[in-house]
């Protein structure tokens, strides 16, 4: 009986433009693509909100408000892989798209 040990790579992304997340997603998915991969899952996490409330004039008119808002988009790579193959060396030579944050756990 041949026993197949699965190893697990998450890649996490982050990205103030919901744009460059999905084309980094995609360019990570088709560079993976070449291996011979298990299986690769994209997991969307919920898009995180920060409001900002500034006072238009800071001595006359308190109620004169202004809103702005940062939204922070996220993604999750899981990748299932044969750990005979190098995956991490095809990692590192991925060239994503500035803006956006990514981190690699293993397990």
């Amino acid at each position: 009986m041949e026993m197949t040990t699965n190893e697990k790579i998450r890649i996490r992304l982050e990205s103030f433009n919901h744009e460059l997340l999905v084309s980094s997603c995609r360019k990570i998915s088709e560079t993976l693509s070449t291996a011979s991969l298990n299986s690769i899952k994209m997991v969307t996490l919920p898009t995180s909100k920060r409001i900002y409330c500034v006072l238009r004039s800071p001595h006359v008119d308190k109620d004169s408000r202004e809103h702005f808002e940062i939204r922070i988009h996220k993604r999750v790579l899981e990748i299932y892989y044969d750990p005979e193959i190098p995956i991490i060396d095809l990692l590192t030579k991925i060239d994503l798209a500035p803006g956006t944050f990514y981190r690699i756990c293993l397990s």
